[in-house]
């Protein structure tokens, strides 16, 4: 049985990381997927066992490729091509929980045009007599 090679971007195409296998390609080049440690080109074949650093915007992923395919399956199948590390899960969700706190915590502007009463209140500070 013939082992079926399968170009980087096609495979992260295929796992459903990018939406696209043109997207997967430009984010290779960019650097935005290591194998193995190593920066790479969208021609790079992957196999099973290899390391993939993917960063997608502010999310970065660490997967243990699994399975190789170069056909885009349910997201079922897909997930079933890789194997997200702990210490990649465990980042994500830290991440996650402090931009939520970050979130809460912001202070947004007023809710409304301040009325009568507060303007003569912000003439009456900001007075310099």
């Amino acid at each position: 049985m013939t082992e079926v090679k399968v170009r980087i971007d096609k495979w992260l195409w295929a796992a459903r990381f990018f939406k696209t296998r043109s997207i997967a390609a430009q984010a290779v080049s960019g650097g935005k997927v290591h194998l193995n440690g190593a920066r790479i080109k969208p021609a790079r074949i992957v196999q099973a066992g290899d390391e993939l650093r993917i960063r997608r915007g502010e999310v970065e992923f660490v997967v243990i490729v699994q399975g190789v395919s170069d056909k885009r399956r349910p997201a079922r199948e897909a997930q079933l091509l890789y194997e997200e590390t702990e210490a990649s899960i465990k980042i994500r969700e830290e991440t996650r929980e402090q931009k939520r706190l970050e979130a809460a915590g912001r202070m947004y502007g007023p809710v409304k045009r301040p009325d009568k009463r507060a303007r003569r209140q912000i003439r009456s500070f900001t007075r310099k007599d």
